[in-house]
């Protein structure tokens, strides 16, 4: 508002004056000089001086003295002067002073050769030609300094503009006065330079922010500015000379000025254009050494993906010559199965889907100058925004090393590192491929190594790898070749065939064969046995139930027996789960008491008398109902529990027989297991009891199973006889299941035989004179010979016949509990 309001003054006073209400010089002075008086007091510096010389410029004229253009000319060079230097040290208008000089001739220079043009032409000599000269040429400096400024604020535009207009207006002033205008024209001059006046502000330094430096090219663009005025004062002259013939003082000194300041500014070109040249070098030097040294290989593609440009280091990293790359295209290099996704991913890139993101990465094989292909990662930068570069930027990297590393860490992660064989992830990937294949059937074998860890514990772990080996070496020359053979743990196999499941069934039973040979290793030779579980692709919800299904076979193969093969169905699933539960139970049964004995009388077959008893333990199970031997003693096997069993049965068996009134002579048996047996307590155990409930040795008879004979005979031979000095009888149980042979028979010392029930099945083929034949050979050898499992009477007839003295089974009496077998005792003695 203060600003408008000392414009609308001024330009009254102004107007006053010309329309004589008021002197015109007095009205021209008032209002100049009152506008440059407010002007200055917001302005400093060089401006607020300029500002007052424009005043003084305006008001000198009109004093009466002589020469008033040449003081006019006087104020209007330090107005000129004064302006242009305050313009140039506006905040952002000019870096140094260097510049600042180079932008004052760009001013005199335009300003000269327009001046020489119009000083030409005819009628344009006069007096006031010097100031209107200099006029002109502080306008022009003033231009091209707010002109070139950066950045160009909008208040050093209003700045030098006003400044250019305050000039003009004083070098129209002294024209007007050189053609003797009247008095009353001369205040409308004055209009112009108060509005120039007005629009004068100080640009505020903290606002203004250097953008980034200029190339030195954007520089030397702005060296044309010249040329059009200098080729107007060129034709003018001409146009002159051809015309006029011939030029006065003035025009040849006019020209002599022109061409001199032509030519410093040429030489300042000179200059800038060398050192900006130099400054290239450099920095090309620099780039050169950058890029031949680096260890990416760099592109410049244009939008037709053609190659422009690569770096030098292309020979040296991938042997690829500039006239096998340049001017050919991208994709030509690329691997053909890379081709169409680097397409879609470049083509992505100009069609600026990742502008502002990060550099796109490209995986591709590329083709080097040995026409081998590589692995490569390629970052694309597109710089088509860079006028200097104007292009896509592809940085090429070899990452075959890497590559491989990766694929070999691949295919360790699915290789098992001992055995060669494929690891559980392998087998777990293959088992989801082979269940995605439709109407391809397929069968799961999960096989387990039984005394892996005795190995181990015996020869070493060398032997036990070695054991591993062979294992492994076995299987795969069993199985087929789509077949795949894999490990699953320490001693745990698996194959995952494509087979139905009568060839898988026949699979696993040539495995559990092979693997049953002895592997015959430097200094040791070692028997394994396995347990096979098998369990259909197509059984299973998922992989992993798959894989879950066919332990839990496994897991039922190895409960029921060694070497065996077991199918998985629902029914298995429902046998481990009651086998796990009894696990969990059976630890703490004795304590809670739920372990029963039941005992079965031994009676004469001719006389049909009780001889004695065996006993057998139960478990009474709250919620199972009875557990038999045949269920319970394998599961205590397992938890390692049964010859606390055994002891328990022991004592348990001894303080009922302690309390059964009859014949001195009626005997107890009781079953044995190895680990009890063998133990070096044992008879000190059975001392200490018979003599706890006052029972003669003889009574006690500890039944041996003949299935486990055979694995340490010795040691058997030397538990035996231990028993056999404290007076306790021994019974080899389940004659004729197993493999004894006569050698060892005579070897035990055994005082009783009790017959597998398999020798007295009718419908066994040959069966009476294997019969005939063993009773006879226990009767030399001084044995008691007792039927087991007698069922039927022909039975009981078939055993009498043979000369079996005693026989125990259902037909002569069921197992009974304590209670009821003191009973049958008593009825049968009386």
């Amino acid at each position: 508002m203060p600003r408008i309001a000392a414009c609308l003054a001024a330009a009254a006073v102004l107007l006053a004056g010309a329309c004589g209400l008021m002197s015109p010089p007095m009205a021209l002075a008032l209002a100049v000089g009152g506008t440059a008086l407010w002007t200055a007091s917001r302005l400093g510096g060089f401006a607020a001086a300029g500002t007052l010389f424009a005043a003084v410029a305006a008001s000198v004229p009109w004093w009466d003295r002589p020469l008033p253009l040449f003081w006019l000319t006087v104020a209007l060079t330090l107005a000129t002067a004064c302006s242009v230097v305050g313009v140039s040290l506006l905040p952002g208008a000019t870096p140094s002073w260097q510049v600042r000089i180079r932008r004052a001739f760009d001013g005199v220079g335009l300003a000269v050769s327009i001046g020489f043009a119009l000083y030409l032409l005819p009628g344009t000599a006069n007096a006031a030609a010097p100031a209107m000269l200099i006029a002109a040429g502080g306008a022009c400096m003033v231009v091209v300094i707010v002109l070139r400024a950066d950045p160009r604020t909008r208040s050093a535009l209003w700045t030098g503009g006003g400044a250019a207009l305050v000039l003009v207006s004083l070098g129209a002033l002294a024209e007007l006065m050189a053609a003797g205008a009247g008095a009353r024209v001369l205040p409308l001059a004055g209009l112009p330079m108060v509005a120039g006046m007005a629009v004068l502000r100080t640009p505020d330094g903290a606002a203004v922010q250097r953008r980034e430096p200029r190339h030195p090219d954007q520089y030397l663009a702005s060296y044309p500015l010249l040329a059009a005025p200098a080729a107007v004062g060129v034709l003018a002259a001409l146009w002159h000379l051809l015309t006029v013939r011939d030029f006065n003082n003035e025009a040849v000194v006019f020209g002599l000025v022109m061409v001199s300041v032509l030519t410093v500014r040429e030489m300042l070109v000179v200059r800038d254009i060398r050192r900006y040249a130099s400054r290239l070098r450099v920095a090309e030097a620099h780039f050169r050494s950058l890029v031949a040294g680096a260890t990416d290989l760099t592109l410049v593609l244009d939008e037709q993906l053609t190659v422009r440009w690569q770096s030098p280091a292309a020979a040296r990293l991938f042997g690829l010559r500039d006239e096998e790359v340049i001017g050919r295209e991208f994709a030509d290099l690329i691997h053909p199965e890379d081709v169409a996704d680097a397409r879609a991913v470049i083509c992505s890139v100009l069609a600026g889907e990742h502008e502002g993101g990060p550099p796109v990465l490209l995986s591709a094989k590329i083709r080097d100058g040995a026409k081998l292909w590589r692995d490569t990662e390629s970052t694309i930068s597109d710089q088509r925004d860079v006028p200097e570069v104007g292009a896509l930027v592809v940085h090429v990297r070899d990452v075959g090393e890497r590559v491989h590393l990766e694929r070999a860490l691949h295919r360790l992660s699915f290789i098992d590192q001992l055995t060669g064989l494929a690891n559980r992830p392998a087998l777990m990937r293959d088992l989801l491929e082979r269940r995605r294949r439709p109407g391809r059937p397929g069968t799961l074998l999960v096989i387990d190594l039984h005394g892996l860890a005795e190995v181990n514990d015996t020869h070493g772990r060398e032997v036990g790898d070695a054991v591993l080996i062979e294992v492994s070496r076995r299987i795969r020359g069993l199985v087929g070749g789509e077949d795949v053979p894999a490990r699953l743990a320490g001693d745990e196999f698996a194959v995952l065939t494509g087979e139905s499941a009568v060839p898988a069934y026949a699979l696993a039973t040539r495995i559990v064969a092979a693997l049953g040979e002895p592997c015959r290793l430097p200094g040791a030779a070692v028997i394994l046995h396995t347990s096979v579980g098998l369990a259909e692709l197509s059984g299973g919800a998922d992989s992993d139930e798959v894989l879950r299904h066919a332990d839990l076979a496994r897991q039922r193969a190895r409960q029921i027996g060694r070497d065996r093969v077991e199918w998985y169905d629902t029914d298995v699933e429902i046998q481990l789960h009651r086998r796990m539960e009894l696990e969990h139970q059976l630890l703490g049964a004795a304590a809670r008491g739920e372990l029963d004995l039941a005992f079965q009388p031994v009676t004469g077959l001719r006389d049909g008398r009780p001889a004695g008893v065996e006993a057998l333990l139960r478990w009474r199970h709250p919620q199972l109902g009875t557990i038999l031997p045949g269920e319970l003693l394998p599961i205590a096997s397992s938890l390692g529990i049964t010859a606390e069993l055994d002891e328990w049965v022991l004592d348990e068996a001894c303080r009922h027989l302690a309390g059964w009134s009859g014949d001195d002579d009626f005997w107890l048996s009781v079953n044995v297991g190895p680990r009890e047996l063998l133990t070096a307590r044992f008879p000190e155990r059975v001392a200490e009891t018979l003599k706890q409930y006052r029972i003669r040795p003889e009574r006690l008879v500890v039944e041996v199973a003949e299935t486990w004979i055979a694995e340490d005979v010795p040691a058997i031979v030397a538990a035996l006889s231990g028993l056999g000095k404290l007076g306790v009888r021994a019974a080899l149980d389940d004659f004729g299941a197993g493999q004894t042979s006569l050698s060892h028979l005579r070897r035990l010392p055994v005082d009783m035989l009790k017959l597998s029930p398999a020798l007295l099945a009718e419908q066994a083929e040959g069966s009476p004179a294997v019969l005939d034949v063993v009773v006879s050979l226990g009767r030399r050898l001084g044995l008691e010979i007792v039927a087991k499992g007698l069922e039927t009477s022909e039975q009981k007839d078939r055993a009498l016949a043979a000369g079996c003295a005693y026989g125990q089974g259902n037909v002569l009496g069921r197992p009974a509990p304590a209670e009821r077998m003191e009973a049958y005792l008593e009825s049968h003695r009386t």
